[in-house]
């Protein structure tokens, strides 16, 4: 018994030396990776107040640094946004409206308003890029010396106001220019590709009838020239169809009532059988009288 006691008793001995060993043992290794922590995260610091002070001297770095970051910044928004506004984003442009050619409708006056949704209602296209025609032909028929309805009834007949139209034998946009003949004019528009932007197309158009006219002597034979029938025997109804919407269009501007399915009169009054030129208000400049409208030489 007293064996046993004496067993028990070393054992709980030993127990409790190996526990102290135990505890000094993990002590020690708790100090020594502290210490070593320290030493670890001064050591880090010492590397990142290195690299601050060296990205900081480099623009460079920095701007690619800044960069990479935004892009990482970015792609984690993109990465928790819905897909439908991530693709409305990426395909969004707030510049886009600059490109339209378009016009309130209110902004018109009366004529030109009349006119605009006399058009928009004859050929169903919408209002508000036909206002911006009927100004415009407003504006460069003041400069070139044309009535503006004369320039929108070439358009209405050339194009149906269909921008992108072009004929077999390569007449392009609103006021079918022949392009590659009127390539020149284009040049102060940025190129030939031009001819596709309506406002553009419009106003070479002007001036390529302005030339007709003023060449053969008279309206008609200018709208001869105009539609190429020059040296041909007749121009096929060309000149007494634009003559014809042209009176419809100045009959609109003068506050009559024509339906908008008004036929093209093939046999349309001659241009000394038509109502006087109708006024049109601009700040510009005075609209000169019967410009538009000349004889033919001899008549």
């Amino acid at each position: 018994m007293t064996a046993l006691r004496r067993l028990m008793a070393q054992v709980r001995q030993l127990a409790d030396a190996s526990a102290g060993s135990a505890g000094i043992f993990l002590r020690d290794v708790g100090q020594g990776l502290l210490e070593v922590s320290h030493n670890t995260l001064a050591l880090l610091g010492l590397i990142a107040v290195g690299a601050v002070l060296f990205i900081g001297g480099r623009a460079d770095l920095r701007e690619s640094i800044e960069a990479q970051t935004l892009d990482w910044l970015q792609a984690r928004q993109e990465a928790r946004a819905d897909p439908a506004e991530l693709l409305a984003a990426q395909l969004a442009e707030p510049e886009a409206v600059a490109r339209a050619t378009a016009a309130n409708p209110k902004e018109l006056n009366r004529q030109q308003a009349a006119v605009a949704h006399w058009i928009a209602r004859r050929y169903r296209v919408a209002p508000e890029p036909i206002s911006r025609l009927v100004k415009e032909a407003w504006l460069v028929g003041n400069r070139v010396g044309l009535d503006p309805t004369l320039i929108l009834a070439i358009m209405a007949v050339e194009s149906s106001f269909n921008p992108f139209a072009q004929s077999p034998v390569g007449a392009q946009g609103l006021m079918q220019v022949m392009t590659h003949v009127h390539d020149d004019k284009y040049n102060a528009f940025g190129g030939k590709f031009a001819a596709f932007d309506p406002v553009t197309n419009l106003r070479v158009g002007a001036q390529v009838l302005k030339e007709c006219i003023t060449r053969a002597g008279g309206l008609e034979e200018g709208l001869r020239y105009y539609v190429g029938a020059a040296n041909l025997p007749d121009d096929g109804g060309y000149a007494a169809k634009v003559l014809s919407e042209q009176t419809h269009l100045r009959m609109v501007a003068g506050g009559k009532i024509v339906a908008v399915n008004a036929p093209r009169d093939s046999g349309a009054a001659k241009p000394e059988a038509q109502p006087p030129q109708i006024p049109v208000k601009s700040e510009d400049k005075p609209v000169p009288e019967q410009v538009a409208l000349l004889r033919r030489a001899g008549a």
